[in-house]
Parts: C-alpha cells; sequence; structure tokens
C-alpha cells in the first residue's frame, strides 16, 4: 500500500478552495497532489457486487460450501448453498471446484457480515472457462438496457429464457428485471448490443416498492463546518492517491455516536447507521453495501483514516 503524509496547504486549496468560491492554488503547488482529485468524482451504487479470483481452498460445511477466493492481496469468502446458481461463461452449469478462476455477483442491497475477511453469499457465480462467452449480471430497464449503459439486448427467438422461480418467460418478461444474460458476440455501439444465448431472470430478487416521503423536518443545527476543515487540512495522509482523513475526530464534529469494534467502527446519527472495517473497501450502510475507493486503514495509533470523500457524504 502506497502512503504517504502530504504538506497539507496545497491539498486544501483543492478540497476547499473551489466550494467555496476562493481561487485555487497555482498548478505548481498542486502538483504533488493532483492526482487526489482524480478520485473526487462519485460513482453511482453498483447493483451487484462483483468478487473475483481464484478458488484456493473449499471448506464442506452442512448447508453450505464455503470456498476461499484470493486474487492478488484481496481474499474473500463465497459461501454458496442449494439456492446458488453456479454456470460457466458459456451458460453451463457447473460444480465449482478449487483452482477454478470465478466471478461471483452478490446482490448490493443484501444485507453483509461485518466480518473479515469479506464473506458473500452470491446470486450467481460464474466459472470463466477458456471458451469464448461474456457474462453480465445487472438490473435492464424497460428497453433492456443495463445501468451502466453498456449492454442492449437483442432477444430472438434462439434466446433461451429461464427463471430462477421456474416460472416460462417470453421476451417482453425481461424488462425492469435483474438479468444473468450470456452472450458471445456484441456491436461496437454505445451501448454494445447483443443477441443473448442465453438469459437468466433473477426473480427472487424483489422489486422494491415506491417509498412514501415523510414530511421534510426542521433540520438540526449545522454543525461547525469550520472545525472540520481545520481537521482535514492539518491531520491526513494521502494513500494510494486518496486523501486519508481521522474518522472518529471528524464524525463526531458532525453529531454521530462512535461504537468502537475489534476492526474498526459503527457510527449512527438517527436512524442513519454506518459499519466502517479496516482493510475492507465495503462498508454498511444501513441495510445496503457501499464500496470505499480505498479501504480505511489504522494509520497512526488508536485512529483509524478514510477517504474524504465519505466525509463529503456525511456533510451533505
Amino acid at each position: 500500500m502506497k502512503m504517504t503524509k502530504v504538506v497539507p496547504f496545497a491539498m486544501t486549496a483543492l478540497l476547499v478552495g473551489s466550494a467555496m468560491g476562493v481561487p485555487t492554488a497555482s498548478a505548481s503547488e498542486v502538483e504533488a497532489v493532483v492526482n487526489i482529485s482524480e478520485t473526487n468524482e462519485q460513482q453511482a451504487q453498483p447493483v451487484f457486487i462483483k468478487v473475483t479470483g481464484k478458488v484456493e481452498h473449499v471448506d464442506v460445511r452442512e448447508n453450505a460450501t464455503y470456498y476461499t477466493v484470493v486474487e492478488g492481496e484481496q481474499t474473500n469468502i463465497v459461501v454458496v448453498d442449494k439456492d446458488s446458481l453456479v454456470f460457466d461463461n458459456m451458460g453451463k452449469e457447473v460444480k465449482l471446484q478449487k483452482g477454478d478462476k470465478v466471478s461471483a455477483y452478490s446482490y448490493a442491497k443484501k444485507p453483509m457480515l461485518a466480518i473479515y475477511p469479506p464473506q458473500y453469499n452470491p446470486e450467481v457465480i460464474i466459472v470463466e472457462k477458456d471458451n469464448m462467452g461474456s457474462v453480465e449480471v445487472d438490473y435492464f430497464d424497460k428497453n433492456l438496457i443495463d445501468t451502466d449503459n453498456y449492454l442492449k439486448l437483442n432477444v430472438g427467438e434462439d434466446t433461451k429464457i429461464e427463471s430462477v422461480s421456474g416460472k416460462e418467460l417470453k421476451a417482453s418478461d425481461l424488462e425492469e428485471q435483474h438479468l444473468v444474460v450470456f452472450y458471445t458476440i456484441a456491436t461496437m455501439s454505445i451501448p454494445a448490443q447483443t443477441p443473448p444465448s442465453k438469459v437468466i431472470v433473477l426473480d427472487n430478487i424483489e422489486k422494491e416498492e415506491p417509498v412514501e416521503v415523510d414530511p421534510v423536518p426542521t433540520p438540526e443545527p449545522t454543525p461547525d463546518n469550520g472545525d472540520i476543515e481545520k481537521i482535514i487540512q492539518k491531520d491526513f495522509y494521502e494513500v494510494e492517491g486518496t486523501k486519508m482523513v481521522p474518522l472518529r475526530l471528524i464524525v463526531e464534529k458532525l453529531g454521530f455516536e462512535v461504537e468502537v469494534t475489534p476492526k474498526g467502527a459503527i457510527i449512527s446519527k438517527g436512524a442513519v447507521s454506518y459499519t466502517i472495517t479496516r482493510g475492507q473497501k465495503e462498508y454498511g450502510y444501513n441495510k445496503a453495501i457501499r464500496q470505499f475507493d480505498v479501504a480505511p486503514a489504522l494509520l497512526e495509533n488508536g485512529k483509524t483514516y478514510v477517504p474524504v470523500e465519505f466525509v463529503e457524504e456525511l456533510m451533505k
């Protein structure tokens, strides 16, 4: 992990200057830390969390099998039970084995245990074979386009359509559904278009119902953001191009309660709760799962540091 303690002046100019209408530092002043600005663009929360790697260990238990999946320095546990779907990249049902290269897809809004290494119970596991074949697991809208505008489905008579529930479905039933799509060819367009060979509807994932919006409550007093900016200015590290700031010092000034855990902390205010785990990019937001660009870390004794973008999210 690349980590440097950064001189604060130029960084603060980047973080605070544009937001307050103050002229930012010159190019020469920010040259050493300009790469941090690349991380400020917010990314949409994925519908499925994708875990990839090679199966290094298999632990067979009474109700499920636990597969240790390793990619580089990242280790994840993939739990496969009787409801898990396991296919190769051509859409053939297979049995997961030690040594397989896999991609596991877990519904992002499903609760996940705050343990290390991260443990997933994915809806779909794909064993990546050498055969030519691609797989897309995502939500597809009424035009059969995925959430990233990456792939559009042109379903034809040769497309095999299945569902987890076993219902007989037709092409029109694929609209606004979570799908597993198997295909071999696609156009060089945006979005790419493909005649899929096989589509599986994940109708075991419930569609979200519209949420009734309560009247806007009287806002709470605004925290002293000046104190927070001083902390950000004086106490931070740069890790892999991302600015890391102390979690507890900042969130307590924002009115959050902090519960320390063996691997991180749970911070909460009212009905909002975040579960932060050191060394793990995924973090809990109420019952949903979100992801940091860089995992929280214990960079100083007794102080957990998180990406500054997380603080900006809390301050909104």
